[in-house]
C-alpha cells in the first residue's frame, strides 16, 4: 500500500491522536492513504491497546488491516484522555486495575513508558517501570557519554543509567536518538560495548530500537571513499617513463601496495617483482619490524638464503617476508612466498590495508578446551539470534523426500517463492502422519539434520575428519557449491545443526581469504597426491629428490610447480607450492561460489567479524549430550527454590541413570520428546525449554512451548516407569 505525493501531509490529522505533527523521532513515520481517507502515526498505531497485526506485512498499514484500524478509531472515540481530557485515547495502562487512557503524544508529555517489544505495553506515570538506585550509587553529576553534557544522577524519567557499567549515565533523549540511528544491530553500551543486556534494559525503559540496519549503512555510496586505493610508486628510483602515478593492471607497471600499511606503493618492475602474488613491504614497515626485534627473530628462523656451500645457493623452508629482495636471476623468484594467517581482529577487508601493529600471526590448529568451546558457542548463539531478527513470520513450505534429501532440498531452495528470510515449514512427503510433521518443528529439525549429514558425505567435500572443498566440475556448473553454502547459512539461522566437519584450512580460507592461508599435508585427501608430496618431503639426498621429481614431472607441470632444484633444501618450498595448488588454487572457483552462498542472511560477515568464535561450530563436532547439559538446558518453573521443588531430585537422578545406560531411553530421546529435536541447535531453542511439575498421570512434551510437564510421584521407581513408558511409546509411534 502506498501513500500519495499529491496530498498535504502537514494538514492531515492522525486518526488516533488527532494531531498534525510530523515528527518521526517522537511519533514514528506519519503516513497518509488518500484512497482510505486515513492518516496515522506509526507509534500511535503500534501502541493502541485494541488492535494487532492480523495481515501480512504488505497488507494494510504494516500488517494492520484498514478495517481493524477503523474499529480501533471507533473504540477510542468513546474514551477520554486522562491528560488532555479530549476523546480518542486509544492507549491504556497495562497495570492491573488501572483505568487510565491517553493519546500517544500526551503520554510522552506526561512521561509515560511505552515498550516497543513483545505485545507493546504502555505504563502510565504512576505505574511505569523504574531503574533501581542503591545507596552506593555516586551522587552528583557526570558526563552523558553520548552528548558529553552533564547529567544528574537522579532517579527521574529523563535520566537512564547503564545496566552493565556502573559509571555510565545517559540522557533519555540522547539514547533514543542513538537507537534510531544505530538500529538493532549496532545499538549498544557506549562504554563497554555490551549489546544484549544493554538493549534489554533500554527496551524495558521505553527506548525504541528499530529492527533495521544502522542509518549510516543505508546511505547510498556511504563507503565510497574506502574504495580509493593508494596508487603511487614510492621507491627511490622509479623506472616508469610515464611517471610514479601510472598504473597499468596485469603488467609490470601495475602498482603494488605495502602488504602491511597499504600507504606506500611500487611498480612491480621497480622492485624486480615478477608477479602480483609476491609480497612487498615499504621501508617504514621494515624499520618498525627491525627495531621491535620481530624482524631479527624471523630471520633467525627462516632466512631467504643461507651460507653458500660449494657455490650452490641453499633455500630453507619458509622465507621471511622481511628478507631483502633478490635479483631477478635468483632461484628465489621461481618460488611462491608463503603468507601468514591474520588474527581474529581482522576486518572483512584485506589484511594489506591494516598497519602492522594491528596484526599478529595465528596458528592453523589452535587447541581449544571444552570450556572455551562452550563459551564460544554461547557467543555464537547470541550472534545467530541477532541474525534471526531478519526472519519474518511469512512461511515457506518445503516438501521433502527423506530418501532423496539432496534433490528435494535443492528443489525447495530453488523454488521461486523461497526466501531465506521466511519462516521454513517442512513436510515429509513419505510420512503417513501428516498432522505431526506439518504442524511441529520436529520435521524442520529432522530435515536440517539430514541435510547437514548429506553435505558432510557429499562429493562437494573431501577428506576424512576435517574436510576441504573438492573439485567437482558438474557441481560447479550446476552452482551446487553456492547452494551448499546457502543451506548451511540457513540451517544455522533457522535452528538447524552446525556443520562441524570443516578443516581449519577450509575455514580460514572462507574467513581470511585463500591468499592468507598455508595448507598442510593433512589437508590432502587424494592418497596418490599425498604419497607424491611425502616422497618429495622426505627425500634424504639430492639424487633421490631429482629422481622423484622426474617420476612425477607431468603432475608437477600440470600443477605449475616445476621449480629448479639445485639443493636438497629446495624441496621444502616445492612441497609448499604443491600444497597451495592442490588444496587452494585448484578449488578457487568452488571456494568463491561457496563463500557467496555463506553470505546468505549475513552469516559469512559475522564469521569474518568473529572468526575464533564461529570456528567452534564449523570445525568442531557438537558435544555429546550429557545429564549436566540437559539439566542446564531446562529451567524448572517454580515460585520456590528449585532444590525444594517436589520431584526435582527425581528428575536429576533420572538423567544420571539415562546417561549411564541404565534406562531404555536415551538423552536424545528425552530432548526429542520435548522439543522435536535430538540435538541442541547452535542458535538454541525458542522458546527456551522449561519443566513443570504437575499432578498429572503421565509426562507431557509440549513441543510448541518446548515445555516438559512431569508428574509428581511418591517414589523414584514410579517416576522412572512413567517416564520410560511415555517417551518410548510416543517416539515409537512417531517413528512408525
Amino acid at each position: 500500500m502506498s501513500t500519495t505525493s499529491n496530498f498535504d501531509v502537514q494538514s492531515t490529522f492522525c486518526v488516533l491522536c488527532g494531531r498534525t505533527d510530523d515528527c518521526t523521532e517522537k511519533y514514528g513515520e506519519k503516513r497518509t492513504y488518500v484512497e482510505y481517507n486515513l492518516t496515522v502515526h506509526n507509534y500511535c498505531l503500534l501502541m493502541s491497546s485494541g488492535i494487532w497485526q492480523r495481515g501480512e506485512e504488505d497488507e494494510g498499514v504494516d500488517g494492520f488491516l484498514i478495517t481493524d484500524i477503523r474499529k480501533e478509531v471507533k473504540r477510542a472515540a468513546k474514551l477520554k484522555c486522562n491528560i488532555c481530557r479530549k476523546k480518542g485515547a486509544s492507549i491504556g495502562c497495562v497495570a492491573p486495575k488501572c483505568k487510565r487512557s491517553y493519546h500517544f503524544p500526551c503520554g510522552l508529555q506526561r512521561e509515560c513508558i511505552f515498550q516497543f517489544m513483545e505485545d507493546f505495553r504502555s505504563y502510565c506515570w504512576d505505574h511505569r517501570p523504574v531503574q533501581e538506585f542503591t545507596d552506593q550509587e555516586p551522587r552528583g553529576a557526570s558526563q552523558c557519554t553520548i552528548c558529553l553534557d552533564l547529567v544528574e544522577h537522579l532517579p527521574v524519567y529523563t535520566v537512564l543509567k547503564s545496566p552493565c557499567c556502573k559509571n555510565a549515565w545517559f540522557h533519555r533523549e540522547c539514547l533514543q536518538y542513538q537507537a534510531l540511528s544505530a538500529g538493532i544491530f549496532f545499538f549498544r553500551c557506549t562504554v563497554c560495548n555490551n549489546k544484549e543486556k544493554f538493549q534489554k534494559e533500554m527496551l524495558r525503559m521505553g527506548i525504541h530500537i528499530p529492527e533495521r540496519d544502522a542509518s549510516w549503512e543505508l546511505e547510498e555510496n556511504a563507503y565510497q571513499d574506502l574504495l580509493h586505493c593508494y596508487q603511487h610508486c614510492d621507491v627511490k628510483r622509479c623506472l616508469c617513463k610515464k611517471g610514479r602515478d601510472y598504473n597499468e593492471p596485469d603488467s609490470k607497471w601495475e602498482i603494488k601496495r605495502c602488504q602491511y600499511c597499504g600507504s606506500r606503493g611500487t611498480h612491480l618492475a621497480c622492485s624486480s617483482m615478477q608477479s602480483w602474488e609476491e609480497n612487498w613491504e615499504c621501508m617504514e614497515c621494515r624499520s618498525i619490524f627491525a627495531t621491535s626485534g620481530k624482524y631479527s627473530k624471523q630471520k633467525k628462523r627462516s632466512l631467504a638464503t643461507s651460507e653458500k656451500s660449494n657455490g650452490t645457493t641453499c633455500l630453507l623452508e619458509e622465507p621471511s617476508p622481511k628478507s631483502p629482495r633478490q635479483s631477478s636471476g635468483s632461484p628465489r623468484n621461481f618460488l611462491l612466498q608463503s603468507q601468514k594467517i591474520m588474527c581474529q581482529n581482522l576486518s572483512p577487508c584485506s589484511h594489506r590495508e591494516l598497519p602492522a601493529s594491528n596484526r599478529m600471526t595465528m596458528s592453523l590448529s589452535p587447541v581449544m578446551s571444552n570450556r572455551h568451546l562452550k563459551e564460544r558457542r554461547r557467543e555464537v548463539c547470541n550472534i545467530l539470534k541477532e541474525l534471526k531478527v531478519q526472519v519474518k513470520t511469512k512461511p515457506t513450505r518445503l516438501n521433502i523426500n527423506a530418501e532423496n534429501i539432496w534433490s528435494s532440498a535443492l528443489k525447495g531452495f530453488r523454488q521461486r517463492m523461497f526466501s531465506p528470510t521466511n519462516t521454513i515449514e517442512v513436510s515429509f512427503s513419505h510420512c503417513k502422519n501428516r498432522s505431526m510433521t506439518d504442524a511441529s518443528a520436529a520435521s524442520k529439525h529432522h530435515f536440517f539434520q539430514l541435510l547437514m549429514l548429506h553435505l558432510q558425505n557429499s562429493s562437494l567435500f573431501e577428506g576424512s575428519s576435517g574436510k576441504t572443498l573438492s573439485l567437482d566440475f558438474q557441481a560447479l556448473e550446476e552452482n551446487l557449491y553456492f547452494e551448499a553454502g546457502k543451506m548451511i547459512a540457513v540451517s544455522l539461522v533457522h535452528g538447524g545443526p552446525p556443520p562441524g566437519f570443516f578443516s581449519k584450512t577450509l575455514y580460514n580460507c572462507l574467513v581470511y581469504g585463500p591468499e592468507n592461508v598455508k595448507p598442510s599435508l593433512e589437508d590432502v585427501a587424494d592418497d596418490d597426491v599425498a604419497q607424491t608430496i611425502k616422497k618429495i618431503k622426505y627425500a634424504n639426498s639430492l639424487s633421490s629428490l631429482q629422481s622423484t621429481l622426474q617420476d612425477c614431472c607431468e603432475f608437477l607441470a600440470a600443477a605449475g610447480c616445476l621449480r629448479p632444484v639445485t639443493a636438497l633444501c629446495d624441496k621444502n618450498m616445492l612441497v609448499n607450492d604443491i600444497l597451495i595448488y592442490h588444496v587452494i588454487k585448484r578449488v578457487t572457483l568452488p571456494l568463491e561460489s561457496f563463500r557467496q552462498g555463506l553470505k546468505t542472511l549475513g552469516v559469512l560477515e559475522k564469521m569474518q567479524m568473529r572468526p575464533n568464535v564461529f570456528s567452534s561450530i564449523f570445525c568442531h563436532k557438537s558435544e555429546r549430550l550429557s545429564a549436566k547439559t540437559i539439566c542446564d538446558l531446562f529451567t524448572i518453573h517454580s515460585t520456590s527454590d528449585v532444590n525444594k521443588v517436589e520431584g526435582a531430585d527425581f528428575w536429576m537422578g533420572y538423567l544420571q541413570e539415562v546417561e549411564s545406560g541404565e534406562s531404555v531411553v536415551t538423552l536424545e530421546d528425552i530432548l526429542l520428546f520435548v522439543t522435536g529435536s535430538c540435538y541442541i541447535p547452535s542458535i538454541g531453542f525458542d522458546p527456551e525449554p522449561t519443566i513443570k511439575f504437575l499432578h498429572i498421570r503421565y509426562p507431557v512434551g509440549n513441543r510448541l512451548l518446548n515445555c516438559l510437564e512431569l508428574p509428581v510421584t511418591n517414589t523414584y521407581q514410579q517416576f522412572k516407569k512413567k517416564m520410560e513408558f511415555t517417551i518410548r511409546n510416543t517416539l515409537g509411534v512417531e517413528r512408525e
